[in-house]
């Protein structure tokens, strides 16, 4: 029955009744054989191991048991015991191709094993990279190289690629606490909160009591939390109360730059759509400058980059006049309402009521501030341009562009002024 299961490709039911064979009689090395091809046939291959053994054991002459078995241990990087198989085979059949083969892969991978071990040492991490690229050809089912090329890729600043060696690796040991730990720290660090939180839960499952990993778990869990809050408050309009929330998120995290970066870029949204434009300004430009540093350092990284785009946005939405408030009128005022407000206001801040330079300079600003809202809110065109989210007065939506305000930018230049400004990135 296991047989014919076996043909028909049902594996978990041909595994059931070969397990109730091997219970029926023990003491037969082919059931163990078939078993263990079964489990093979399963991507069990840690499963398969004490079957072949078994079978050797009942029948030390049993090639095939070997053979197998020694293809196994090759691909778990076992070298040494791997070559003893292969060795014994070609002992009985010194013209067994394929022992032969696999006796020349696994001297091949010692010998790999030695120069990528003797790379990381000297700390020439690149290398080390480039040899267990071959390593892991040979040996896919080897946790050590994966975690080795995982630790270099980190020291090498590419955490993405260290996760895709670690994540198979938690399932080549029985017990790989420590990759759990290290894949939740490194999504942590990117700002990955809620792979952190599965993968540190995962450590957990397996021993609910280690410290080391609850104590990630409580910190991951308490940001987790803030974080989906916040946005949750930001989905219910609710702005005041997800910028409080974001607050929490960098006294919980400070030495976290992802996280740092990502509540001062959602307070700044918050602060856009609350119009409290000279707050807004101020964390949007911060957060801006804050980019700028992140992509200078960690180029490779898309996340840097969609961040320094959504800054720039929010940057040039926070640093638009709003004419309504400039005139201190309502959005539905009339045209008398306006000319009204700003006869009052031009009167009080013309420049020649002030008699200092300071304050000469002031005026100067609110006077023409108070006529451009003038300009703009009586004529039925511009307003309507206004009111639909654009300035019509913004050189950015003119020919020409042009360039106005004299506020201070990250490193030295205003990337908003002017219209022929590109910029360029380059990743990896």
């Amino acid at each position: 029955m296991g047989r014919k299961l076996l043909a028909a490709g049902q594996l978990a039911e041909a595994l059931s009744h070969y397990h109730s064979a091997v219970e029926g009689d023990s003491k037969n090395y082919l059931t163990y054989y078939k078993r263990a091809a079964v489990f093979l046939a399963m991507g069990k291959s840690k499963s398969a191991l004490p079957d072949l053994s078994q079978a050797i054991q009942l029948k030390p002459d049993f090639l095939a048991a070997r053979l197998q078995r020694g293809n196994i241990l090759l691909k778990q990087g076992s070298t040494q015991e791997a070559r003893e198989d292969f060795q014994a085979v070609l002992k009985r059949s010194p013209n067994h191709e394929e022992a032969h083969d696999q006796l020349s892969k696994a001297e091949e991978l010692e010998l790999l094993q030695e120069e990528a071990h003797e790379a990381h040492h000297r700390g020439d991490y690149i290398t080390t990279v480039q040899v267990l690229e071959k390593v892991i050809e040979l040996s896919p089912w080897d946790p050590e190289s994966r975690e080795l090329r995982a630790e270099c890729y980190i020291r090498l600043g590419d955490p993405r690629k260290a996760i895709m060696d670690l994540t198979p690796a938690t399932r080549l040991r029985a017990d790989n606490r420590a990759a759990f730990l290290k894949l939740s720290q490194l999504h942590y660090s990117l700002g990955d909160h809620h792979d952190s939180l599965n993968q540190i839960r995962e450590c957990l499952k397996l021993d609910q009591d280690d410290k080391e990993c609850f104590a990630h778990y409580k910190q991951v869990k308490k940001l987790s939390k803030q974080l989906d809050s916040a946005e949750e408050l930001i989905s219910e309009q609710r702005y005041q109360e997800a910028i409080e929330k974001y607050e929490s998120v960098m006294r919980t995290e400070p030495n976290v730059a992802f996280y740092t970066n990502k509540a001062k870029e959602r307070i700044c949204f918050c602060l856009v759509k609350m119009k409290s434009a000279e707050e807004a300004l101020d964390i949007c430009s911060s957060t801006l400058t804050d980019y700028y540093k992140m992509n200078r350092i960690f180029e490779p990284f898309h996340f840097i980059r969609e961040g320094l785009d959504r800054a720039q946005k929010l940057l040039k939405q926070s640093r638009k006049r709003d004419y309504y408030k400039i005139l201190g009128v309502s959005r539905s005022a009339n045209k008398q309402e306006v000319i009204k407000a700003y006869r009052k206001l031009a009167q009080q801040w013309h420049p020649d009521n002030f008699q200092s330079e300071a304050d000469k300079k002031e005026a100067e600003k609110k006077f023409i501030d108070i006529a451009s809202a003038k300009e703009v809110l009586t004529d039925p065109e511009m307003r309507q341009k206004f009111d639909s989210g654009e300035d019509p007065l913004d050189p950015e939506n003119q020919q020409g562009g042009g360039g106005g305000g004299s506020r201070e930018w990250p490193f030295g230049f205003n990337p908003f002024e002017g219209g022929n400004f590109h910029f360029k990135f380059h990743y990896n």
